[in-house]
């Protein structure tokens, strides 16, 4: 287990002070970044290396870049994450997988100048996930999601369809007489033959009872 950087009993906590600002900006100009566990005892102040560092990172840092986030940087931030973001998916071991999330945001920033992480990570889970999400693509692997769109050409036979079906249908048929064939003829001569036949064999019948 790693041993902690600095012993938080007798450490300030809470925001910092103008004072504290100036001796942290004072201390590094002269000294430069680096050296985060002895640089609190070295710079007078009563605060953890961890908090000397993030306070420097994210506010006092002379080149830091305020203000709202360019369109560009916002295509950097969202190609970069499809890049970096499926490796923390191929971690199963939470410990490491917290690691390489952090490993990710910094990645990011020190591709944006003026930028830090937490700044990277907070604009991402505060916009530009949910610009994804509006765009019909998976924050998570940057995928299409899976919707039926309809092409035009699907459209209009639709429409012809519905079009056929709502159409009531036409009941009235038209009879037209023909002149019967060869076939039908010969069928009913045959038939009235038989007819004949059937009439004479049963009165033939009838005069011998």
């Amino acid at each position: 287990m790693r041993k902690p950087c600095c012993d938080k009993q007798d450490m300030n906590k809470g925001a910092w002070s103008k004072e504290e600002d100036r001796k942290l900006i004072d201390y590094i100009t002269q000294h430069g970044e680096g050296k985060w566990r002895s640089l609190p005892e070295a710079a007078g102040l009563l605060r953890c290396g961890k908090s000397c560092r993030l306070r420097w990172i994210n506010y006092l840092r002379p080149d830091l870049k305020r203000g709202n986030f360019g369109e560009d940087e916002e295509d950097l931030i969202i190609k970069l994450h499809a890049l970096l973001g499926n490796r923390t998916n191929a971690s199963k071991r939470f410990n490491l997988q917290i690691k390489m999330m952090h490993c990710r945001w910094s990645l990011i920033a020190g591709r944006l100048p003026g930028r830090t992480d937490n700044e990277v990570k907070n604009y991402w889970n505060s916009h530009l996930r949910r610009k994804l999400v509006s765009m019909g693509i998976n924050p998570d692997n940057h995928r299409i999601n899976s919707v039926s769109i309809l092409r035009p050409q699907s459209v209009k036979s639709i429409h012809q369809q519905d079009a056929l079906t709502s159409q009531e249908p036409d009941l009235s048929l038209k009879l037209a007489a023909s002149n019967p064939s060869e076939e039908m003829k010969q069928n009913l001569v045959y038939s009235t033959d038989a007819k004949e036949d059937i009439a004479v064999k049963s009165s033939t019948l009838l005069l011998f009872k």
